[in-house]
């Protein structure tokens, strides 16, 4: 039997276990990990939370290229997509195992979307503080009411008044199954732009089909949305608002081509985050989520 582990990033929970020696094919199954994940019947962590909104394993790299890679399976059993909070919790995982960063500084490891990188800015106790870097982000679109991005996992973004006032519960599935975003789907952000510049989100993550905590690739796409729509307020920045596009050149929405990092602080539902990235061209590059992690 695996020893099994819990870890949180900003509350988005998840079930841990070190597969660098083999035997955990059955952690890949739909059923176990259904199980595992249950809220009333599933997991119990050492401090008494049940169930979980995912399982990861951390497994070797075949060819020895990477510190480790990063399996993520939503609660559903779904896989392929990245999931920054796991991310993060995968990256301090690893330092709990003692696993050290080939390069002395940061790990670089391979997830699902492709190759990251994660450093521990800071520990206290079982709970740190990482710096993941999430992929360069060049898909993104206007659409119905708000924007479309692919930040590692696909994401829906609108902006509303009032993020508190928005119930959940319906209006998440009403966008999480649009035929916009058919036959895969998108989660669902609702964003509140606050007096300070920092964003306020809440998101409904297909997969868990449910409201969580926290959503890292969904922080991430709120954030790189909120300059997509300060650009597309612009009376100069040239956006198609049916499609988009720059309306010159077919191009995605205009970005600022100075590469001056852009800082945005976001509060999570228990949690703050961190999103930092530069526009380059029309790519967001340098895109990195900073927030918590913990064993639990």
């Amino acid at each position: 039997m695996e020893t099994l582990y819990k870890l949180s990033g900003a509350g988005n929970d998840f079930i841990v276990l070190d597969g660098r020696s083999g035997g955990v094919d059955e952690y890949r199954k739909e059923v176990i990990i259904k199980t595992l994940c249950d809220r009333n019947t599933g997991f119990k962590a050492a401090d008494g939370r049940i169930g979980a909104d995912g399982v990861m394993i951390l497994s070797s790299s075949d060819d020895g290229a990477w510190d480790f890679v990063m399996e993520y399976f939503n609660s559903d059993g779904s896989s392929g997509m990245m999931c920054g909070n796991g991310g993060r919790c995968i990256v301090a995982f690893a330092d709990f195992l003692g696993i050290v960063p080939a390069n002395g500084k940061f790990y670089e490891f391979l997830a699902a979307d492709g190759p990251h990188t994660g450093e521990i800015l800071g520990r206290d106790g079982h709970s740190c503080t990482v710096k993941l870097k999430m992929k360069d982000v060049s898909e993104y679109r206007r659409c119905t009411d708000g924007w479309f991005l692919d930040t590692g996992t696909r994401h829906f973004v609108k902006f509303v008044e009032d993020v508190e006032a928005v119930d959940i519960a319906t209006e998440g599935p009403r966008y999480r199954w649009s035929e916009e975003f058919a036959p895969i789907g998108a989660n669902v952000n609702f964003v509140q732009a606050l007096p300070d510049g920092s964003l306020k989100v809440r998101t409904f993550e297909k997969g868990v089909e449910d409201e969580t905590l926290a959503c890292g690739t969904g922080i991430t796409a709120s954030a790189l949305a909120a300059q997509l729509e300060a650009w597309h307020k612009d009376a100069d920045c040239g956006i198609d608002s049916g499609t988009g596009k720059d309306a010159g050149t077919g191009n995605p929405a205009r970005t600022d081509t100075t590469a001056k990092s852009i800082h945005t602080a976001v509060h999570a539902r228990i949690d703050e985050l961190a999103v930092d990235f530069t526009p380059s061209g029309t790519i967001f590059t340098d895109v990195f989520l900073t927030g918590p992690a913990a064993l639990i």
